[in-house]
């Protein structure tokens, strides 16, 4: 067996090895090909009008505003969004209104470390409300092409 076969875990177990003693595991056929397979579910692929299809799955947004205050949270959630929309037409902005909460949230990340970037860049182009962003653990919509290991 060269370096870059692997043995299955059942193979293994029932390999011999002098002065070790012995072990016989009978594997029903049904099970040989489950053991060792990733287990990870396929994710439902969505497609949108425009033919972007994507997958949805855990990651990460940047919330870009939370606020609670009926007169004028909504408005500031709007304008926020209409800013980062001209700084950033390239990420998705999403608005949440879980009373009595509004909420912005902005972009779709893999990981925590694509979003710290993004994150970075938004601080820079918005000091004023820099401070009151934050990255959240969100579902989000990853693009088919950029997912190929989701």
């Amino acid at each position: 067996m060269n370096a870059q076969e692997t043995k299955s875990i059942i193979a293994e177990l029932n390999a011999d090895y002098p002065g070790k003693g012995r072990v016989t595991i009978y594997e029903d056929e049904a099970v040989k090909g489950i053991v060792g397979r990733p287990i990870t579910p396929q994710l439902p692929v969505y497609t949108e009008p425009g033919g972007v299809s994507y997958v949805k799955m855990r990651g990460y947004k940047i919330q870009a505003f939370a606020g609670n205050d009926q007169r004028t949270s909504k408005n500031e959630a709007y304008s926020k969004q209409a800013l980062i929309n001209q700084a950033f037409p390239e990420l998705e902005t999403v608005i949440i209104f879980d009373s009595p909460f509004w909420r912005l949230r902005v972009g779709n990340f893999k990981t925590r470390e694509e979003a710290e970037k993004v994150l970075d860049e938004m601080r820079l182009a918005f000091p004023s409300f820099g401070k009151e962003m934050y990255i959240v653990p969100d579902e989000v919509k990853i693009p088919i092409e950029q997912s190929a290991d989701y």
